[in-house]
């Protein structure tokens, strides 16, 4: 443990010390103290937009730090490809409340594809969900392979995407 001046007031505080006893500035013997939460930006962008941001926490202003990227990944996260708590994947996401095209979540809005405990989009899958196919539990579709219900369009429908997801991976 050194010494060293508090980045605020300068008062020569212990370099592993949380807080200033003199000001109260968070972390004073760090340089540059960003709040509590991590961010990082790549440095190549597209349209003026990072490739990857990946950001958790708060910041300085007590603001939530969301990650805006084409792959975004945070507690809150908007992008193209996103994993977060909470977020939006215009193409996919990943997470516990997710929006976008083709999302796995706990709850899962998908506009093509939801595939969550509960979700919803065209095809879904879930233990409850909403949807025109739907492989559930129970939910609101209008073709549905379940305990209670088993329409054969929809077991039609999930055995050719079985398929079709084996004969891509090569098995």
């Amino acid at each position: 443990m050194t010494l060293k001046p508090c980045r605020e007031c300068g008062r020569e505080i212990s370099s592993e010390a949380a807080a200033c006893p003199g000001c109260g500035v968070a972390w004073p013997a760090r340089e540059r103290w960003s709040g509590p939460g991590f961010e990082w930006k790549s440095r190549a962008r597209l349209f003026g937009i990072p490739l990857v941001h990946v950001a958790f926490g708060r910041d300085l202003a007590g603001r939530v730090r969301v990650a805006k990227g084409f792959l975004a990944v945070g507690q809150f996260a908007v992008g193209l490809v996103t994993v977060a708590q909470f977020g939006v994947g215009f193409l996919f996401g990943f997470g516990q409340f997710m929006l976008g095209l083709t999302v796995v979540a706990q709850v899962a809005a998908g506009l093509i594809i939801g595939i969550g405990q509960i979700a919803s989009g065209i095809v879904t899958v879930g233990q409850l969900v909403v949807g025109i196919y739907g492989l559930c539990q129970a939910g609101w579709v209008k073709y549905m392979w379940s305990y209670s219900r088993v329409d054969m369009e929809a077991v039609a429908l999930y055995c050719t995407l079985a398929e079709r997801v084996q004969q891509f991976l090569g098995l």
